[in-house]
């Protein structure tokens, strides 16, 4: 696409090409080769000296409301956001995503002020410049990391890097002498709005470590930390070290009362339960017993039949004198009628008698066989 040439400034000392006044010289036309927004994320953004932009097409002035329908389609819209960046938290990361998500095709460039800046306008930090630099190059939503930005952004540092917008929370931040520092960007039409994350920022956290200092001071000794290295004092130490010390029993005898409570509740559930078994054998127990020696139970009905049995055993019936031919039973043999003993009759009188008396005991041999 036609783009345009000119190096020519505004009133306001920011460039042309960056200003709302139309350009006046000749346009050609020259490819864009910036770099593309990361697609992948294995490896940590790059720092701006590694790789620059070397497109030699200038940047034309870009409305916020273009930015947001996706033009210019032959490169990403560059957005800027910068700060210090101390203890790298999510209040950060949200920032830096709103940037990100700006507008369709956004290539995010992060400046982050060196030691000696950030000493000099804000106070101390906690992590060094080398540190915050690594921190800021393995967030997922920075294409670029800008080492030793400045305070406050020159005209010559936005055609350094062409930069579209810059965001930042619309707060006025008063520093170095200014009331708002994005004053000029504001002016300019380049600055977009972010917001911030209430309840963190590095300020809090420190203020959390400050406000819990013996906490802390007494974890660290704790993790094997010497008193030098926490600048703590001889007599500080010793302090610190027996609260430790005391912590420990403290949490040993809670230790030992949390086991006992245990036990005892182990204790108490087996002893249910075992009276809870001995209530269910007794039950058993008595209903077996009820059953066997009960008014209707089983052994008063063998009993009683014992006893007539025994009783039937030990006094039989009497027998007639003269009893009826047995009949045979299918099941027992009949006992042997002994019929031929001699009867204590008078012997016959004749010898016919004694013929006839023989033959009425064969005959009853063969009824018996």
């Amino acid at each position: 696409m036609p783009v345009l040439t000119t190096d020519a400034e505004s009133e306001t000392g920011i460039p042309k090409s960056l200003s709302n006044e139309p350009p006046s010289e000749t346009m050609e036309e020259i490819e864009h080769t910036c770099p593309q927004p990361r697609l992948t994320l294995t490896a940590p953004a790059p720092f701006a000296d590694e790789t620059s932009c070397q497109c030699q097409a200038p940047h034309e002035k870009l409305t916020i409301a273009q930015a947001r329908l996706g033009t210019p389609v032959d490169r990403p819209v560059r957005v800027y956001a910068d700060g210090i960046f101390d203890l790298f938290h999510s209040g950060h990361a949200r920032a830096l995503m709103q940037a990100k998500t700006l507008f369709p095709n956004s290539y995010l460039l992060v400046g982050v002020c060196s030691d000696d800046l950030t000493h000099k306008f804000k106070g101390f930090t906690v992590m060094n410049e080398a540190e915050r630099y690594e921190a800021l190059r393995h967030c997922r939503y920075v294409d670029e990391v800008i080492r030793d930005a400045p305070w406050t952004l020159t005209p010559e540092f936005l055609k350094k890097h062409k930069i579209d917008f810059v965001a930042h929370d619309d707060i006025p931040y008063s520093s170095a002498g200014s009331d708002d520092v994005y004053k000029h960007i504001k002016e300019a039409g380049m600055f977009v709005p972010t917001q911030r994350t209430e309840g963190i920022s590095t300020s809090d956290i420190i203020t959390r470590i400050v406000r819990d200092y013996d906490v802390y001071a007494r974890r660290n000794l704790q993790r094997g930390y010497t008193a030098k290295e926490l600048n703590v004092s001889f007599i500080n130490e010793k302090k610190y070290r027996f609260q430790n010390q005391v912590d420990k029993m403290k949490e040993k005898v809670k230790n030992v009362e949390e086991r006992s409570k245990e036990f005892v509740n182990r204790v108490e559930e087996k002893s249910h339960d075992l009276i809870q078994k001995w209530e269910e054998k007794s039950r058993e127990f008595i209903g077996n017993f009820l059953e066997l020696f009960g008014p209707d139970g089983a052994w008063k009905q063998m009993f009683q039949e014992r006893s007539s049995r025994m009783l039937q055993a030990l006094s039989p019936k009497q027998s007639p004198v003269s009893s009826p031919t047995r009949s045979r039973s299918p099941s027992r043999s009949p006992s042997p009628t002994f019929s031929w003993l001699p009867s204590k009759t008078s012997p016959p009188s004749s010898p016919k008698a004694a013929s006839a008396s023989i033959s009425s005991m064969s005959e009853g041999d063969e009824d018996e066989k």
